[in-house]
């Protein structure tokens, strides 16, 4: 696969991008384009020609997947891509964190938050008692009895009714079983 990323710019430095990359390589040897980031790999400089941008490194909330095609109808994928570099103007704000709250369209707009759930809060240790709990049981042994004195009480596991081999059928008007759409396609069929 190959390696890609998402330069994200302001309009005033995406017309300058645009505009050099239109012009004749001949007249534009003078102006440049470069990346650099500090020790820490999230902060950095765009440079062009002699203007300075801050930069930063964020991570996406999720995987984009990149593909190109060849002839426009069969799509390749090229990349998973999972971070974007954020140019800004120089007066503008740092982004907090080290991930990005927003995605790359306007319907993922604050996604974390809104679309994925959330880390459950778990004891560890209720977490420790239940994995020594299945390790008795998958060798052969039984649940510890509960610990009334410490005011907890486990719930004793209900075994299921087992079901009827038989299921009943539905009687409509006529003494006929009630039929759904997919018996009369099979009738169709055969």
């Amino acid at each position: 696969m190959e390696e890609q990323f998402i330069l994200r710019v302001p309009p005033s430095i995406a017309e300058c991008i645009e505009r050099l990359l239109s012009e004749n390589p001949s007249t534009s040897e003078d102006v440049s384009l470069d990346l650099s980031f500090t020790d820490d790999g999230r902060t950095g400089t765009f440079c062009i020609g002699n203007d300075k941008f801050p930069a930063s490194l964020l991570d996406l909330p999720g995987i984009v997947e990149s593909y190109k095609t060849y002839d426009d109808t069969v799509l390749i994928k090229t990349a998973d891509i999972g971070q974007i570099i954020m140019v800004r103007e120089e007066g503008e704000p740092a982004p907090e964190g080290i991930e990005y709250r927003h995605g790359l369209t306007p319907p993922m707009r604050d996604a974390r938050r809104r679309r994925f759930r959330r880390e459950p809060d778990l004891n560890p240790e209720l977490v420790q008692r239940v994995e020594k709990d299945l390790l008795n049981i998958m060798s052969g042994g039984t649940v510890e009895k509960p610990d009334f004195a410490n005011g907890e009480r486990r719930k004793i596991a209900q075994v299921p009714a087992t079901k009827p081999d038989v299921i009943p059928t539905e009687t409509v008007k006529d003494g006929e079983p009630e039929r759904s759409d997919s018996d009369d396609s099979m009738e169709h069929e055969n």
